[in-house]
């Protein structure tokens, strides 16, 4: 089992590099597809102008839609453009009072839920308060929001007793977003339930699909008066419940009972639309399971939904591997018939399906006729977004393999800080996975995830049964008095304990700072271990913004670098090294970077930690540094150090 799922990984990232060289050598151009559908759309809708440059702003799903995409071009690129495109589109449907003045919440549409994404992600990054609130007005909603008679969401207060698939994408990712950040963990039973009842009711015996609606009151004229199911399997519609599935099991404990129970959904749904993929072009119907009848069309939204929720869930390790299969031969599709490439680097994006829905006025039947009645246009939000998100996932695919099965722990007690956050709730904040601000190291966890790794945190003394299941382990940081005043200073114990786990094949990364933020002396006791010392010295001492000084030049033709890059650093100490120890980076006689090989394992040190949000995430540093990519390349020698990879 292990070499078929082997070989067919190996065809399938062959299959990603074939498609991408086919349609990038057509067109000339060597920029990744994301980057250029995101670029040529924040072109086509300045500020987020989806309707056009005199529609009106407001806060509609589309726009939220489109904006994930540009989120995953952030994050995967650390390219600021992007963070501000999203932020300046946001703000002008939010109020500096986090009031949202075209939201109706007594209308209670599911489809007003999803921008609430982006407000939470502007709120971690800048820890402004007036998105958080604004976020909190759809919590509210959602608290309030009608439900069946089995506690499903009504999809809108006009549309009674009904649950649609796409009621799942705009509420419950977010939904499970603010129940992590609110501290509601009670939300996450309820958040699993909207998708059990889906899986209970909208699932069909024969083929697996899920069906578009389903009227519990069965008293709807679409529905069926035995099921109260709608008549037909719609594309998007399953789209928006795959994306649903990935984007929320994000969020939810890994020790949670409907995790579970979300991961077996995914995997039942995954082999359903595999069955019914197209073979020839690889893409999915309109309507999933009659590709075969008169009018039936491949359709673009959602076989860019369906790619990007199988190239996800294979990343994230809740789908086996071969579902990369489906994935690439999808993507593959998506480029040779949706894509079109006009003038300059405009990218379009054709053969969206306009809209789809049941009921209302005028009246939408939901049979295979209304289906292909639809209008079907270029340049959708609905469909350039989750495009853009394929792209990104299937650009991961060909790297996620590096770091599948590998857990990285982050420590949390030689660097315990803590502070309060907006619900006065402490956390640790100080260059951990979870925190979006300036300290944190959320943009590197992204790089790990990106590369298919887990990340978790450790936030007691590192002993051998803590970090038995972890493969990776980042010290960064260690408190001093200066920082806090009951620090966990390194011992004998701790040395002995990291240094059996090392050997036994854990790589270690200690990436350390000055000693007015840091402790060096006793952390030199672990480093020592393995011909590692962190002199007390200071280089590259910053004054203000002058970026100059913290300037390092690397060439790329080292262990850890391929490729050129400058890379910043500030306020540095220098390693000595000695015994099985070894320079990986140094200006002159400073040594910034060293390795040291002991027993199985590795043991990597660094002066600073330099890939801190602050310096990877594009908004601070001029152009000229390039922590970000200098950070893509780190993590994948660290990925490339763990012995069985």
């Amino acid at each position: 089992m292990r070499v078929f799922h082997f070989s067919v990984t190996a065809v399938a990232i062959l299959a990603v590099c074939g498609a991408m060289s086919w349609a990038q050598g057509e067109q000339k151009n060597p920029s990744p597809w994301s980057q250029r559908a995101a670029n040529a759309a924040m072109a086509r809708w300045p500020n987020g102008h989806t309707d056009g440059p005199n529609g009106k702003p407001g806060f509609k799903y589309e726009l939220g839609t489109y904006l994930e995409g540009i989120d995953a071009v952030w994050m995967n690129t650390g390219d600021a453009r992007y963070y501000n495109y999203i932020k300046t589109a946001v703000d002008e449907v939010v109020t500096p009072e986090g009031m949202i003045p075209s939201y109706k919440p007594a209308e209670y549409q599911l489809d007003s839920i999803l921008m609430g994404r982006q407000l939470l992600r502007l709120y971690g990054v800048t820890q402004d308060k007036h998105y958080l609130t604004a976020a909190g007005l759809l919590y509210e909603q959602l608290q309030k929001q009608p439900r069946t008679a089995s506690g499903g969401f009504w999809h809108k207060e006009r549309y009674p007793h009904q649950m649609w698939l796409d009621g799942l994408y705009m509420a419950e990712p977010f939904y499970a977003e603010y129940a992590t950040v609110a501290h509601h963990p009670e939300n996450y039973a309820d958040i699993a339930r909207q998708f059990t009842l889906v899986a209970e009711h909208m699932r069909d015996a024969r083929t697996g699909l899920l069906y578009h609606g389903w009227d519990e009151s069965k008293q709807q004229r679409w529905a069926d008066k035995a099921t109260g199911l709608s008549p037909e399997f719609w594309a998007r519609a399953m789209g928006w419940y795959m994306m649903a599935l990935v984007d929320t099991l994000d969020y939810l404990p890994e020790n949670d009972p409907g995790r579970k129970q979300l991961v077996a959904i995914l995997n039942e749904e995954s082999a359903a639309l595999a069955r019914v993929q197209d073979a020839k072009t690889g893409l999915w119907y309109q309507v999933l399971d009659k590709g075969n009848e008169k009018g039936n069309y491949v359709e673009s939204s959602a076989s860019c939904m369906i790619v990007y929720a199988l190239a996800k869930g294979v990343r994230r390790g809740y789908l086996p591997e071969q579902f990369l299969t489906s994935a690439t031969h999808g993507y593959e599709g998506i480029l040779k018939n949706f894509i079109e490439v006009g003038s300059g680097d405009d990218v379009s994006l054709t053969k969206t399906v306009k809209v789809g829905g049941l009921g209302g006025t005028p009246y939408r039947s939901g049979s295979y006729a209304y289906y292909l009645s639809e209008p079907i246009v270029a340049n959708d939000p609905k469909g350039v977004g989750p495009f853009i998100e394929a792209a990104v996932e299937m650009e991961n695919a060909q790297r996620a393999r590096l770091g599948r099965g590998v857990t990285v722990a982050m420590d949390g007690w030689f660097n315990s800080q803590q502070m309060r956050d907006a619900f006065d709730q402490p956390f640790y904040f100080h260059y951990k996975w979870n925190y979006q601000g300036e300290a944190g190291y959320s943009t590197v966890g992204r790089i790990l995830e990106n590369f298919g790794a887990h990340t978790t945190e450790i936030d007691a003394e590192p002993t051998a049964a803590r970090l038995k299941n972890a493969q990776v382990f980042f010290v960064v940081s260690p408190d001093n008095l200066a920082k806090n005043p009951k620090p966990n200073y390194a011992n004998a114990r701790d040395a002995e304990a990291l240094a059996q786990w090392v050997k036994a094949g854990g790589v270690l990364v200690i990436l350390q700072n000055d000693s007015s933020v840091a402790d060096l002396e006793h952390f030199n006791v672990v480093a020592e271990k393995f011909g590692l010392h962190f002199n007390n010295v200071l280089r590259k001492h910053v004054v203000g913004t002058d970026w100059a000084t913290g300037k390092i030049a690397v060439d790329g033709k080292g262990t850890v670098f391929h490729q050129p890059h400058t890379l910043y650093m500030k306020d540095v100490c220098t390693i000595s090294v000695s015994g099985a120890a070894r320079p990986l980076l140094q200006e002159g006689e400073d040594v910034f970077m060293a390795q040291s090989k002991f027993g199985k394992g590795t043991v990597i040190a660094v002066v600073d930690p330099w890939i801190y949000n602050e310096y990877v995430d594009g908004r601070k540093l001029p152009a000229a540094y390039d922590n970000y990519a200098g950070g893509v390349e780190f993590v994948r020698y660290i990925l490339a150090q763990v012995p069985h990879k």
